[in-house]
């Protein structure tokens, strides 16, 4: 039995996203894409083909319907599945105005998805 440590419900989502590499200095490093596997207010669980070491920050871009959301974030950990790399991310950064679009978003994945409204840390 695994424990569950998100404080914010993730339901499931698979849109992709790019995201950039940032370093301490904030210098902009490697350019990519994913998958979102699953999202909420505070984090997000993105799969990628190459592996992101926790601590690396990242800067995501997320197509919500038409509108485009830019997020800094910070990878918290890494598993490898399926040929796949899962990086957990915890957002430390989203603008006003971005988050009001991504909390909109999370809002109408969680009326979509009612049975996971229960399954997250509170």
């Amino acid at each position: 039995m695994t424990s569950e440590r998100r404080r914010f419900i993730r339901p499931e989502a698979s849109n992709l996203l790019d995201y950039l590499v940032v370093d301490d200095q904030g210098r902009q490093g490697d350019y990519s894409m994913g998958r979102t596997l699953n999202v909420s207010e505070g984090g997000i669980l993105m799969e990628t083909h190459i592996p992101l070491p926790k601590g690396q920050q990242v800067m995501i871009t997320l197509g919500l319907g038409d509108e485009l959301v830019d997020v800094m974030g910070r990878i918290v950990y890494t598993t490898y599945s399926a040929g796949r790399h899962q990086n957990g991310i915890e957002f430390f950064h989203v603008a006003d105005s971005d988050r009001r679009t991504l909390d909109r978003y999370v809002k109408a994945f969680h009326q979509n998805f009612p049975q996971e409204r229960d399954s997250g840390e509170k």
